[in-house]
């Protein structure tokens, strides 16, 4: 048995918004002008190519009075009293959208009624609520309210009770994880039969859930591989002025970094089948800041004592590179930028930086090299990041659709400066043992992975997610 729950309610009352966020879909049309839904549309939910549950989107009532009426006028009960409606109605003009939202019931779905809490019960409500108690079949009221519409709250959670196994407050826009799975798990109480069934469901959206965050930590630790292995070079004419060579060069790098890091984190969107999903973050979100900027590194990663504690680099900055290569033999090896710690981009980018790179010269040719980078700062820079996409993209409910006028969320510094040392400590092991690509890397990279895994279930599991970093 595959359970199937149609999404019911007044037109304009976020039924699509609301299937959207449950079924992790955002293809479901939502649209703010009343009436777009007339035709159900079934939206399954598949895991590992097997479908495990159906949300199914209906029209709003057109005419609930009416119908209301018809129905307390048949001899039959409950069911029977749909199938003799929609027999004697189907081809009746006025009532076509009545029909059609009962054809999900009809073949055995249960109920999400979706109602609009920022605005009182009325009397249409009311006739909706009791042609759903009527039908018998398992049923939930989902108040879908926004955060500051609590005026009205208790009057519909009383008429609730009278018509529905249960309810729930749900926003919709709003909906994390841990709240979809709460909305699952609430599911199963009100029909015994069903209980074996959901339980299977909510079971294998957890599961699912996991193997999503273990392959985010494959995402993250091939993206800092890349990142920390990546290097450039080029050949530079003995004439030329060498300054701007190496402003090119860094230019290029930190070109290449954007790119790596960009497309690794679309491979976290699309875990998350955020599909059409493409919000632009606000000009105060840390993401939307340059990666190499000043503000990116004094905001993110760890404080200087965090970083000598963990056994980080202490003073060191960038570390750059400029080889000369004469005759297959290189001759220029590996020069060390000082400097405290700070912005990579700051520290490069500074003018009197120059000073302190020393640079191999042949008759011909001098070589530039910059990379592979060892600040230690930097990959604790770039996994904060990822760590804030990641809270960002898992909490971005799919009903939700103002991507352009989303509210503007406060910064927050990451994650890490939260960790206790013992694991800050294994964290920096692992970002200089990948740095050097050490022949025991695998035995780093596991207490990297398992402390990676606690802190996702973290941020997935957070009750309040408005107080998170940089949502």
């Amino acid at each position: 048995m595959i359970p199937e729950f149609a999404i019911m309610g007044h037109p304009n009352e976020g039924k699509s918004s609301v299937l959207s966020t449950l079924a992790e879909d955002d293809s479901v049309r939502i649209s703010p002008h009343p009436g777009e839904t007339v035709h159900c549309r079934s939206f399954p939910v598949t895991i590992d190519g097997q479908e495990i549950i159906t949300f199914t989107d209906t029209p709003g009532f057109q005419n609930p009075g009416r119908m209301l009426a018809e129905l307390q006028s048949y001899k039959e009960t409950n069911l029977d009293k749909l199938h003799h409606f929609y027999r004697q109605f189907q081809s009746e003009r006025d009532l076509q959208h009545d029909c059609e939202l009962i054809q999900p019931l009809l073949r055995g779905a249960g109920i999400i009624y979706v109602a609009d809490g920022s605005r009182p019960v009325r009397n249409v409500d009311l006739a909706e609520m009791e042609i759903l108690r009527l039908t018998g079949k398992p049923r939930m009221a989902i108040l879908n309210c926004k955060d500051e519409a609590q005026e009205n709250i208790e009057q519909w959670k009383t008429e609730f009770r009278k018509h529905f196994n249960s309810s729930r407050i749900f926003n919709a826009h709003r909906a994390t994880y841990q709240e979809r799975i709460r909305l699952l798990e609430a599911l199963q109480a009100i029909e015994q039969d069903w209980q074996k069934p959901l339980g299977y469901v909510v079971a294998t959206f957890k599961k699912d859930w996991h193997n999503r965050n273990l392959r985010t930590i494959e995402i993250v630790c091939e993206m800092l591989g890349e990142c920390l292995r990546h290097s450039l070079e080029n050949s530079v004419a003995r004439d030329n002025a060498l300054q701007p060579a190496k402003d090119k060069l860094f230019q290029r790098y930190k070109k290449d970094i954007k790119k790596i890091e960009q497309k690794h984190h679309q491979r976290m969107k699309k875990l998350y089948k955020h599909n059409i999903f493409n919000y632009q973050l606000p000009p105060q979100s840390i993401l939307h800041q340059d990666l190499f900027a000043e503000e990116t590194w004094e905001f993110l990663g760890l404080k200087k004592s965090q970083l000598a504690i963990a056994g980080g680099a202490g003073g060191a900055a960038l570390a750059a590179g400029i080889d000369l290569a004469a005759g297959g033999a290189a001759l220029g090896l590996f020069t060390t930028l000082g400097g405290a710690l700070g912005a990579f981009g700051a520290v490069y980018g500074s003018r009197n930086i120059a000073s302190k790179i020393k640079v191999g010269i042949d008759p011909i040719t001098t070589r530039l090299r910059i990379g592979p980078n060892t600040n230690a700062q930097f990959p604790h820079i770039l996994l904060d990041r990822a760590l804030i996409y990641y809270s960002h993209i898992i909490n971005w409910a799919h009903g939700r659709r103002d991507y352009d006028t989303a509210e503007t969320p406060k910064p927050s510094p990451g994650y890490l400066r939260g960790l206790p040392t013992s694991s800050l400590k294994k964290i920096s092991s692992y970002f200089r043992h990948l740095q050097k690509n050490s022949d025991n890397l695998d035995k780093y990279e596991e207490e990297f992975k398992d402390i990676l895994l606690n802190i996702l279930n973290s941020i997935s599991s957070a009750e309040d997610y408005e107080n998170n970093p940089d949502h």
